[in-house]
């Protein structure tokens, strides 16, 4: 019941104006048809309910036009037969025109050039590659007392091959081999451990003590260590040594 009150609701309005306009003299109809295809056009997907109120109307208002045109002929069998090929080619133009409004071709703007296969070919992959050359270290046997870049310091033998170094300013590093060397500014100091098993790094910077066993310097970057595993290795940064992120 609800559907067909529905249904009633918006036929009598498209009956009542198929009516006005069929009453009407053609020339006045006329125009008020024409104002329903302005309308449909230009209300189509800017305001949807004022285009839906335009199309119906030129739906229900062009049967209305034609019956006052055959009206107007003298309504005999010629003024049918006219009025029904108005009909005929008003109701394909009304469904060329919303066919051609319901599939808008939205114009896609130009496809950018695409790079020639040769330029394609020579591009680089990845991220731009950053050549790492490392300064050789510079290893010295330590003395009794010697000058370091942390000033001051000596070794002191503690057995066969191993010993501890002592700095004047404060810090002591043990069971340390003789065999040292410093970053090319003097942030780090490095000491062999004993018969080789790999290195004590200390940050004078942060203060920090670095035990790395079954490592070797391989160089410096700048202030930073680089290490490997063996002395033909792949050398890594020490963050890298350690397992952490960059600093």
């Amino acid at each position: 019941m609800a559907a067909f009150a529905h249904w009633l609701a918006r036929m009598v309005p498209a009956a009542a104006w198929t009516c006005v306009v069929a009453l009407l003299p053609w020339w006045v109809g006329l125009p008020l048809v024409l104002l329903s295809v302005v309308g449909a056009v230009r209300f189509d997907r800017r305001i949807v309910h004022y285009a839906e109120l335009c199309r119906r109307a030129l739906r229900w208002g062009l049967p209305g036009l034609l019956f006052a045109v055959q009206r107007a002929l003298g309504g005999d069998l010629m003024a049918w037969g006219a009025a029904l090929l108005g009909a005929l080619a008003g109701f394909s133009l009304v469904v060329l025109m919303e066919s051609l409004l319901d599939h808008r071709v939205r114009r896609s703007p130009a496809a950018a050039a695409t790079p020639e296969w040769r330029e394609l070919a020579m591009a680089p992959i990845g991220p731009p590659a950053h050549i790492i050359e490392l300064a050789r270290a510079e290893w010295h046997e330590a003395t009794a007392a010697f000058e370091s870049a942390a000033g001051p310091a000596r070794f002191e033998p503690t057995g066969e091959g191993r010993g501890r170094y002592v700095f004047a300013c404060g810090p002591v590093i043990e069971k340390t081999s003789s065999r040292y060397c410093a970053s090319p500014q003097g942030r780090w100091f490095v000491a062999n451990l004993p018969g080789g098993r790999g290195e004590i790094l200390w940050d004078r910077q942060s203060g920090r003590t670095h035990r790395m066993m079954g490592w070797q310097l391989s160089g410096w970057e700048g202030e930073q260590p680089w290490l490997a595993r063996c002395s033909d290795g792949v050398p890594v940064p020490l963050h890298e040594a350690l397992g952490q992120g960059r600093r």
